[in-house]
């Protein structure tokens, strides 16, 4: 309910400039996923779920067999991160990188926050809510949502 309610507010008050914020977002979501594919990416919270601004962050769950392998990938591209840790899905902190990816768009830096998950956390994570929603989405469910509507 409070999703919806937040949604109504979004189209009373925002509807001039909330789009072509959550579009830029998702687009460097989109990037992100295009880079750390071999995790299993997925993107979730209000850019997923297509109530983000350009106040919000960019929250990407990557999926590893390896806990380690994502740092490693971003320490060889030479990405600049920062580690942090939140509960995670066994109420076992899990590791948060965090990084800045500037947007055109925006005309400002965003953060994309990469929680590193094990591969088998991804069972039962893709189920929708009751209203037929899910709480997250691979890159080729995202570029469906970046598709322009007919």
């Amino acid at each position: 309910q409070i999703e919806d309610e937040v949604r109504d507010y979004l189209a009373l008050f925002c509807a001039d400039t909330q789009p072509a914020e959550l579009a830029a977002l998702r687009a460097i979501a989109a990037t992100w996923m295009e880079r750390l594919a071999e995790f299993r990416p997925h993107l979730c919270g209000a850019v997923w779920r297509g109530t983000a601004t350009r106040l919000n962050d960019v929250h990407l769950e990557l999926y590893c067999d390896d806990s380690k392998a994502a740092e490693l990938a971003l320490i060889d591209r030479r990405i600049d991160y920062d580690v942090g840790s939140r509960p995670g899905p066994r109420n076992v902190p899990v590791d948060v990188l965090t990084l800045a990816e500037r947007s055109a768009e925006l005309g400002e830096s965003v953060s994309v926050h990469l929680t590193i998950l094990d591969h088998d956390d991804l069972r039962g994570g893709l189920k929708p809510d009751a209203g037929g929603r899910t709480q997250r989405g691979d890159l080729a469910a995202l570029r469906r949502l970046l598709q322009p509507a007919p």
